[in-house]
């Protein structure tokens, strides 16, 4: 999927995320001077006029509520092919998903988050909106006059796609979804209000309070998982709270989700007395996370830039060829954070070293075949090896002979070795027919429990992401991507911050599967 140079008459600065209905794109109002999000219907769903129209109807439901804890429509209009697009307010801070995979909240933080997305499912319930997909990923920071504030979104297409007659899913997130709305029963806002004490729970105690796989699951749930850890640990009264809200029978719970908020809050308040003035009261400012940037102006023509392999003053043939991932214990994929807002994208860029006006200071790559792509820093451009590779060794050992696309680009050949401090991004497809439940682990790294976010669902393909801090470069990031029925595309990215490597998974591009 390339970088389109507008949309409409918004200057496009890059994908922020994308999913199986739509793709969210970082762009400029140069009339106003401001950021905005805009997010486009996916093509394939282009001509299917239910989803177009449900797609719009997320825009008229969002353009009613006035609420800084929901996000804002402010126009919306459809592209030269027919497909509509929303343009939204940008989310400055990231998500909820985001923070979660690399940091918890503090009680404090994490009771005014719940404020904050109490307020928002408040203000759509006053229109009669339910939102029926509350999770961390549907969570979003804005910074708000120096402060950050929380806002709810991704309102519209998953509340409505289960009426589609082409999809037979049940909308909702099987760790947050409500028993009802599980059973496929008319849901009210006393479904969101148990999505919020699901979501409060995870909060605070660091854990979902059900580790539903399925929404049938979801459907007739058990007693959650205790609110109060050695850690962790809470007053009765808040676990009481909690408890009601993830009442199974809707009646049980609170009348409202204000009367849920108050009464977690005074529950909490023993715990959590004198830290309202400290400074972890406060959600604070990232200046990590991704930033609009200065105003655009017109991109100059790309000026040519080394052959394939080739640093700058260096020939390609004299440098080794780029290392590959070894072999390492595994993790297993859990449930710690809901899925992510980024997903790798279908698209393609054919050829070597194609650069792209999207990440200042970067160079995009492709494989030989031009089937894989992605924008890194262009001092990893050390070393580069776009030949295929004949996969894990688990592979080698079965003797399969096949070989699959690949892409290697680092600051040094042994980037990958663990006791390196080295930079640099693999791409590599091999076959499989769904996401591993065990991910690649790192023991060199200092993190007793990496983050983990599984970032599937209904309606795009499923990808699991696994976040190790305390590597010796860093950052270490494992992602693996179901891109067709039979091949999987895994993703590593070794960096010294955080920010570097969510900035080049988002660039991953994949073309022709």
């Amino acid at each position: 999927m390339s970088t389109p140079p507008r949309l409409g008459r918004y200057a496009v600065r890059r994908r922020i995320g994308s999913g199986g209905f739509a793709t969210v794109w970082l762009a400029y109002d140069e009339e106003l001077d401001s950021p905005v999000a805009v997010k486009v219907l996916a093509e394939n769903w282009t001509e299917d006029a239910d989803v177009r129209r449900r797609f719009l109807e997320e825009g008229r439901y969002l353009r009613r509520v006035e609420s800084p804890h929901v996000v804002s429509v402010y126009d919306a209009g459809q592209l030269e092919d027919r497909r509509p697009y929303l343009v939204m307010s940008y989310a400055d801070q990231g998500s909820l998903a985001d923070r979660l995979a690399v940091e918890g909240l503090t009680p404090t933080q994490a009771l005014e988050v719940v404020r904050h997305v109490g307020a928002g499912l408040s203000a759509l319930h006053e229109r009669d909106i339910v939102h029926r997909d509350v999770k961390p990923a549907n969570v979003l920071f804005r910074t708000t006059r120096g402060r950050v504030v929380a806002m709810v979104g991704d309102l519209g297409l998953g509340k409505a796609l289960d009426g589609s007659s082409r999809l037979t899913m049940i909308a909702g997130t099987p760790a947050y979804v409500a028993p009802e709305q599980a059973r496929a029963e008319s849901p009210d806002a006393r479904a969101d209000q148990y999505s919020l004490a699901a979501l409060a729970h995870l909060l605070l105690s660091g854990r979902s309070p059900y580790a539903h796989a399925s929404l049938q699951q979801a459907a007739h749930p058990g007693a959650p998982a205790p609110l109060s850890t050695p850690e962790r640990p809470f007053p009765d009264a808040a676990e009481q709270v909690v408890r009601r809200a993830l009442a199974v029978e809707r009646e049980e719970r609170f009348a409202d989700v204000d009367a849920f908020v108050e009464a977690l809050a005074a529950a909490l308040a023993p715990t959590l007395v004198g830290a309202q003035s400290a400074p972890a009261a406060s959600i604070a400012v990232d200046p990590h996370r991704t930033q609009p940037g200065r105003r655009p102006s017109p991109a100059p023509t790309p000026a040519p830039i080394p052959a394939a392999g080739a640093a700058e003053g260096g020939a390609a043939d004299d440098r080794p060829p780029a290392g590959r991932p070894g072999e390492r214990r595994w993790v297993r994929r859990g449930a710690l954070v809901a899925a992510g807002v980024v997903a790798l994208a279908a698209g393609g860029a054919g050829g070597w070293a194609v650069q792209r006006d999207r990440l200042p200071g970067t160079v995009t790559l492709a494989d030989a075949g031009g089937s894989l792509s992605v924008a890194v820093p262009r001092a990893w451009r050390q070393v580069v090896s776009d030949g295929p590779w004949s996969g894990p060794s688990t592979l080698k050992a079965a003797g399969s002979g096949a070989t699959f696309d690949a892409l290697s680009v680092g600051t040094r050949a042994d980037w990958t070795d663990p006791d390196v401090a080295g930079q640099g991004a693999f791409l590599g497809i091999l076959p499989g027919a769904g996401v591993p439940d065990l991910m690649p682990g790192h023991p060199e790294c200092s993190d007793a429990q990496p983050a983990v976010i599984d970032e599937g669902g209904a309606g795009r393909l499923a990808s699991t992401t696994v976040v190790h801090a305390g590597c010796p470069g860093g950052y270490t990031v494992e992602r693996v991507q179901q891109v067709s029925s039979n091949l999987l595309l895994w993703v590593q990215v070794r960096s010294a911050d955080l920010a570097t490597a969510r900035q080049v998974l988002d660039t991953v591009e994949t073309s022709g599967f």
